[in-house]
């Protein structure tokens, strides 16, 4: 398999405090990593490095051959700001295209192209000219998705897409994001729903006092996982 990210011992923290350490995982292209931790478990610290945001404390997060931190998709958790952004949905998924557009004050045939084939790929063509916070939460998550595959075909870094949707629209999102990676897309995504764990091919679990990285079918068999989901699952009820 081809290596995309390599994490080797790292340590993460802010203004001297470690919050997590120790971190050893490979992510892989066309793999679907589930990052899982408690609340206050370094899994926001994670994300900013995977980011290139912010370097770790100690450690190594290296990326691999050609594959560089700013190729990653990123589709953060929106904030009631944000839902209510003025503009249209055209104009929401071209934006993915800024990185490559430079010094240009336009887009190009290529980028509006590849905005018009992300769209039809997430089935939301249809809403083009719609404004962007007159959808429902499933719609703009659509949206949102699509500018993250503008920005890159090759890795999507998810921060709790689903949170604030309902089930038909949880259910429906994590479909696409999984055809998505059937497709060869890496995914990363971050969540705190037990339902994500069963499309997932890899497990890293942060925890303060228990680490894991493997299989998904090795975390379900280990104590850590097995005790993790015990304690959201009766959570929840």
């Amino acid at each position: 398999m081809t290596e995309q990210i390599i994490c080797k011992n790292a340590a993460l923290g802010y203004e001297n405090t470690i919050v997590t350490e120790k971190l050893d995982f490979t992510v892989c292209k066309g793999d679907y990593l589930c990052i899982l931790g408690e609340n206050g478990s370094g899994k926001s610290t994670l994300i900013k490095a995977l980011l290139g945001l912010k370097p770790q404390v100690s450690g190594e997060i290296k990326w691999c051959g050609d594959f560089k931190a700013t190729q990653i998709g990123y589709l953060p958790q929106q904030t009631p700001v944000q839902r209510d952004f003025p503009a249209s949905v055209r104009e929401i998924v071209l934006s993915g295209c800024l990185s490559k557009t430079g010094f240009r004050p336009f887009y190009n045939k290529e980028e509006k192209a590849l905005a018009e084939k992300t769209m039809n790929q997430l089935g939301i063509t249809h809403l083009a000219k719609r404004c962007y916070r007159e959808l429902s939460g499933g719609q703009q998550q659509r949206v949102l998705l699509a500018r993250a595959l503008c920005a890159t075909q090759k890795m999507l870094l998810l921060d709790e897409p689903v949170t604030g949707l309902d089930p038909k629209a949880q259910s429906e999102l994590y479909e696409i994001i999984a055809k998505l990676n059937r497709d060869g897309i890496t995914i990363i995504m971050v969540s705190h729903d037990m339902n994500i764990v069963r499309y997932a091919s890899h497990i890293l679990h942060i925890g303060r006092k228990q680490l894991f990285f493997g299989r998904k079918e090795d975390y379900l068999k280990s104590r850590i996982g097995k005790t993790f989901l015990e304690t959201e699952e009766s959570e929840n009820e």
